[in-house]
Formats: C-alpha cells, structure tokens, sequence
C-alpha cells in the first residue's frame, strides 16, 4: 500500500505556508507565498479573497505536490486555517460581494461596537465585550455603510471557511471560531447559531459549525481541476490560524499558553473548563469538551516590519534593510534602551483593554538616542504588551503553567529573549517552526484516523531548549512596565482625540 501524506496550508497576514506530512507527522515538503494588506482607509484592513487567499492555496498546494513529488491520490486529507475572523459576504453562488474585512486590526466598527453594547448589553454579557475582533459589529457596519452588498449576501464567510467552500461546495464555520468571535450570534454555550438575534444577522446566513477536526466534505471536481489534488479528497474544518499553530506549538495540555509572534501577537490559553472573561475571548477549542482562552495584540511583528521601511537603507553601503539588519540594529543598544520607552499601539490595540483608537507612542525621546535605542525600544514594547496580556490572565484566574513560543517572530532570537526578561517567563520553541500550517496537517491526520486524537497527533512535537529570563533584569524591566501601563492610562485621551484627526 502506497504511503499516506496529509497537507495543511495557512493563509497568514502577510504569507501563506503549507507542508505535506507523513503518517508519523514528520515534514516532506514545505513551501510558502508571500502577499499584501489592503489598506483603502485609516482602520480598514482588507485582502481580496480570490487574489490572495484561495490563489496562494492554489499556488502552495501546487509547489507541494510538485517538490514531494507524490501522487494526488497519495493525499489522505487536507486542512486548512487562516487569519481570523474575518468577514466575506458571499452570494449564493459561494462568489464574494467585496474584499474580506479583516480580523481585529480592521478598527472600521467601532460606532458599530457601542452600539451593539447599549442596546444590548444590559442583558447579554457578551456584548459588553465586543471588540474589533468580533464578527457582529461589522455585519452591522455592512448593513450601513454598503447595503447593496448586504442585501446580496447568502452567507458570511471568514477565511478558511472559503478554502473550503471552494474545494468542497461546503459552508462550515469550525465551534472554536464561532464561539470565541461570533458572540452573541452563537448561543451561550457556544456549539449552535442563536435565533435571538436574527435581526442583526439571520441564523441562514452563517455557515453549519462543525468541530475543527471533523471531515466535512471532500475535494469537488472542480477544486481538483483548479488545485491539483484528487477529486474525492477528504477536508476537515477550516480554523483560525492561531488554533493550528497551538497545535504546531506543542499545546496538549490545561495550562499551556501559546504565544505566536507574527504580524500581531496572537494568545491562546488551554483551560480545563469553560471560562468567561471580560478582557478575553473564552471559546471551546478544536473538539469536544476542550476549551481555550484567547487574547491578541493588534501589531508586533508589524512594528518591526514599519521600522525597517521607515529607515530604508544600511548606513555605509546603501544597500535595503533586512529584518537581520534590524535585530542587529536593537543589539546595539541595551536592555532599557537608554530610558527610551515605546507604546506598540500603532493600529489600536485589543487585550488586555479593548481600545481601537489607541496609539504608538516613543517617550522620553533626547538629542542622544539613536537608530538602535529606538528599534530596540519596539522591540521591549512588544514584551511589555505581552506582559500585560500574562498578567491580566492570571489576574482573572487563569493558571498559565508552560509558554509556548511559535511563529515567525521566534527566528528572532533577540526578541524571544526580551520577552523572556521582561516577563519573567521561560518559553519552549517547537524544533519545527513552520507554524499553523502543521498544525493543519495533523488535524487532517486526526480527522481520518491516522491519529485517535488532538492528544496524540500533538505528541510527535518536540521542543529545542527553552528560553529562561536573565534574573539581573527583573529590577529594570518592573520599573519599565510599570512606567508602560501608566503611559497608556496617561496618554489615552490626547491620543484618542489625535485619532479623530487622521
């Protein structure tokens, strides 16, 4: 009998990844894509779900098949994840009216927010907590600002849920999606779409939830023409790409903490029972009787990503910025950056405070700081907002026993080491770093029982040696987050108002 390979390929912010894996959950063939963000207005975060999303499914898949050199018929199952939750109207013919809104960097919802919380937040909780990272609010912003393409849309889609409308014909939301960002769309319990508030969208309109393993349809003709994949391919559930990197991570266990350095900081933490949270998103996890905590900082990869196009070229050769030249940069400064403190709130920020009008910031600014204090200044500002998500966990009862570091962000070896001091925290780095993608893999893997669970799928995930904090800088980096916080609370109205004026 002929091997069996399983494929998972994630659509990120800024690139796509996608692995092929054997049945040993052992890495054949890797290959990525990079892409753009839309950006029409201040706060509109945007990518057109043709161009980019289903074209780099296409591409990757492509690349995979072609550098493993397998058969189509050798794929056992495919799964998917993407950037999460977003918001892609579709007609009934499964063809987007608009460009995909993005997830809680796309800020455009915010009247739609206060809103939904006045009118209903006096009886639901839930609403009190919205944020730009939920889904409600910008249906409701659709209905105002382009009802045209309301009045058109048969479904509401995010990301991965049109990867696999287009390979299988399917409409699926996966539970852990819906229940940590489609609130108060989904009932309390988080498993079933609520008709109470059908006003605001109609429970026909959103796809049929399914657990994020389970097999829900199989690649079409059509697909199969497009993708090169066998036609009759199982698919599993798409998911947001921060669960699969969980999975990627290592996380098995109540008490694991993913951290995932990307282009924003992404947080999800294992619980062993249901939660609520007024500063997070509490939801089930990827199958039954799991649940998980999440959270997310708005941009911290992309501070790094702005500073390197802000400074352009090399001093001495002219040569273009890499982001090696960058890190190198920060090194020459030190832990403290020459009491030069930075606020990584450049496109508003979302937990542990819900604030889309916040704003970056540098402070105490002199005559004698240079490139290296001002990039190494971003760099302890992404540390101190992980910070105060760790601790604004704990500080409502959630135990965080082993962090996880994975994701881009984590090939720079600088930045995982402030983190580490600044939190007083020791992280474990997965050996493979490919990310969501392979935490695709073995949901597929799991979802045609090439493994019995989530449990042993994850178990093949090894772990380079961990990070440890340097102890010396405890004193320092105290002082620092406690001068970052009050930096916030300070500021807020002057920036808030200066948003108004973008």
């Amino acid at each position: 009998m002929a091997e069996r390979y399983t494929l998972g390929v994630d659509i990120g912010t800024s690139s796509s990844k996608g692995v092929l894996v054997d049945r040993d959950g052992v890495i054949i063939a890797e290959a990525s894509m990079a892409h753009t963000v839309d950006m029409p207005r201040a706060g509109f975060f945007e990518q057109d779900a043709d161009a980019v999303w289903w074209q780099d499914f296409r591409d990757v898949t492509e690349a995979l098949l072609t550098r493993s050199g397998i058969a189509p018929e050798q794929v056992a199952a495919v799964g998917v994840s993407a950037i999460a939750p977003c918001v892609l109207p579709v007609d009934a013919a499964g063809v987007p009216l608009r460009p995909g809104i993005l997830y809680g960097i796309d800020t455009r919802a915010t009247a739609e927010i206060d809103e939904l919380a006045e009118r209903y937040g006096a009886a639901d909780e839930r609403v009190r907590a919205l944020s730009s990272q939920s889904v409600a609010p910008k249906l409701l912003w659709l209905q105002r600002h382009e009802p045209e393409v309301w009045a058109k849309t048969h479904t509401v889609l995010g990301a991965e849920g049109y990867l696999v409308r287009k390979l299988t014909g399917e409409s699926v939301l996966d539970v852990y999606d819906a229940s940590a960002a489609y609130a108060p769309l989904i009932d309390g319990r988080g498993t079933r779409w609520s008709a109470d508030y059908a006003q605001l969208c109609p429970p026909s309109c959103l796809p049929r939830l399914a657990w994020g393993c389970e097999v829900v349809g199989a690649v079409t003709p059509d697909a199969a023409a497009e993708t090169g994949l066998a036609a009759s391919t199982p698919v599993v559930a798409g998911t947001a790409d921060a669960a699969a990197e969980a999975l990627s991570a290592g996380m098995r266990q109540d008490g694991d903490l993913m951290v995932m350095y990307g282009t924003s900081t992404f947080f999800i933490l294992r619980t062993a029972l249901a939660a609520t949270s007024t500063r997070f998103w509490p939801s089930h996890f990827l199958e039954p009787g799991t649940y998980a905590v999440a959270g997310g900082m708005a941009t911290s990869g992309g501070l790094v990503a702005w500073f390197r196009e802000l400074l352009g070229r090399r001093v001495g050769d002219g040569a273009e910025l890499g982001y090696d030249d960058v890190t190198a940069l920060a090194r020459e400064s030190v832990p403290g950056a020459h009491g030069l403190l930075a606020l990584p709130y450049f496109a508003g920020e979302r937990t542990p405070f819900f604030d889309p009008l916040a704003r970056g910031a540098f402070l105490g600014l002199t005559l004698r700081h240079t490139r290296a204090d001002l990039c190494r200044a971003l760099l302890e500002a992404i540390a101190y907002g992980i910070r105060d998500n760790i601790e604004a966990l704990r500080a409502e009862g959630f135990p965080v026993r082993r962090v996880l570091a994975v994701g881009g962000g984590t090939q720079n070896d600088l930045l995982v080491q402030i983190v580490s001091d600044v939190c007083g925290i020791e992280q474990h780095v997965p050996v493979q770093t490919v990310g969501a993608s392979l935490g695709d893999a073995l949901r597929a893997a799991v979802g045609v029982g090439i493994f019995d669970s989530l449990t042993a799928a994850v178990s093949i995930v090894e772990h380079q040696a961990s990070v440890r904090p340097d102890e010396s800088l405890k004193p320092r980096y105290d002082e620092l987050f406690a001068l970052y916080r009050a930096s916030y609370r300070q500021t807020a109205d002057i920036v808030h108002r200066l948003a108004g004026l973008e």
